[in-house]
């Protein structure tokens, strides 16, 4: 089978993408979760009078969640594919995912913390 290229590769390229998201929607409790968190912070980025800069950096913060967590997904299920019986390199990569994880959400946080106290205690 020949690598599709031009035009063709961007369309299936596009497809993929779509497929993954839709898998990892209805896959992972954790991505769906943070769908709805990211709905949710749209609406409230829309509510309040944020800057345009603002309004990005706490959006995408919590696309930025979404983007590692679909890295760990895949990380997950790589080394789940490679085998079920416990190896420390097998944990390790598992753990190192779930850092990544951990690390974008606490960004996020501190973000969204800082930028509300910002926005409603400017005196502070």
């Amino acid at each position: 089978m020949t690598k599709a290229k031009g035009f063709r590769r961007v369309i299936n390229a596009g497809k993929y993408s779509i497929q993954g998201l839709k898998s990892a929607f209805l896959n992972e409790t954790a991505f769906r979760q943070e769908v709805f968190l990211l709905i949710a912070a749209y609406i409230v980025v829309m509510l309040i009078d944020f800057s345009i800069y603002e309004r990005i950096l706490l959006v995408g913060s919590v696309g930025f969640v979404m983007i590692v967590e679909l890295l760990n997904s895949a990380i997950e299920c790589i080394v789940d594919r490679i085998g079920t019986e416990r190896h420390e390199l097998s944990g390790r990569a598992k753990d190192y995912g779930s850092a990544a994880v951990f690390l974008s959400v606490l960004l996020a946080v501190i973000l969204w913390i800082y930028l509300f106290a910002c926005h409603f205690f400017p005196e502070v």
